[in-house]
């Protein structure tokens, strides 16, 4: 029958298996003890698989945390979006919208900015590093989206707006003068940057 998916063969359910436990044991040690100080031998350990099979799925430590964080983000941006859709104006959506993913991005600061980095420099053809892209793609359409509702702004302008509005979060998120800031200065610090460059009466 049509639109009906076949089940996974043995191969792919295994892949999957696999997968799943290498996702849980690398999210379990970068959460404990952070990136910088877990090496992928002990993911492979934590997995049950050998450090040969591990680079199958993801090719350097950078790729795993990419892998690990990006699901959170995508979970992230959709509590944003769903908050977004009751602010009253442009500005208030704006925030409603990034607030979930500044927490996400600050569970474990250093994995936070790591993840920043690697989005920004890593290899955009590594298939984890392009799914991170498509998250920020989808963030500034979120944001766009909101601007053209609630601020009457051209698709075009608001388009661009929502792309500078995503560089200083990733600027305020991944700054080294900021690792010591809390979440509630962070946001400060974003809205007040975001309401500077609104345009005259957009923000209401």
């Amino acid at each position: 029958m049509s639109g009906v998916t076949p089940p996974l063969g043995r191969r792919e359910r295994n892949k999957q298996a696999k997968l799943e436990r290498i996702t849980a044991a690398a999210s379990e040690l970068f959460a404990e003890h952070g990136v910088e100080e877990v090496t992928t031998q002990q993911i492979a350990d934590a997995a049950d698989i050998g450090a040969g099979t591990l680079f199958l799925y993801a090719r350097t430590k950078g790729e795993l945390l990419l892998l690990v964080q990006n699901t959170h983000y995508a979970a992230a941006l959709e509590r944003g979006r769903t908050a977004a859709a009751a602010a009253g104006t442009a500005l208030d959506g704006l925030m409603a919208l990034l607030t979930p993913v500044v927490h996400c991005n600050r569970v474990q600061i250093d994995n936070g900015r790591t993840y920043l980095r690697e989005m920004v420099f890593g290899d955009p053809s590594e298939p984890h590093h392009a799914e991170a892209l498509s998250i920020v793609g989808q963030t500034e359409a979120a944001a766009a989206d909101m601007l053209v509702e609630k601020a009457g702004m051209p698709a075009e302008q608001a388009a661009t707006l929502a792309h500078v509005v995503s560089a200083i979060m990733f600027v305020e998120l991944g700054a080294t003068l900021n690792a010591g800031s809390s979440i509630e200065e962070l946001l400060a610090s974003l809205r007040a940057q975001i309401a500077a460059i609104l345009p005259a009466g957009r923000e209401v």
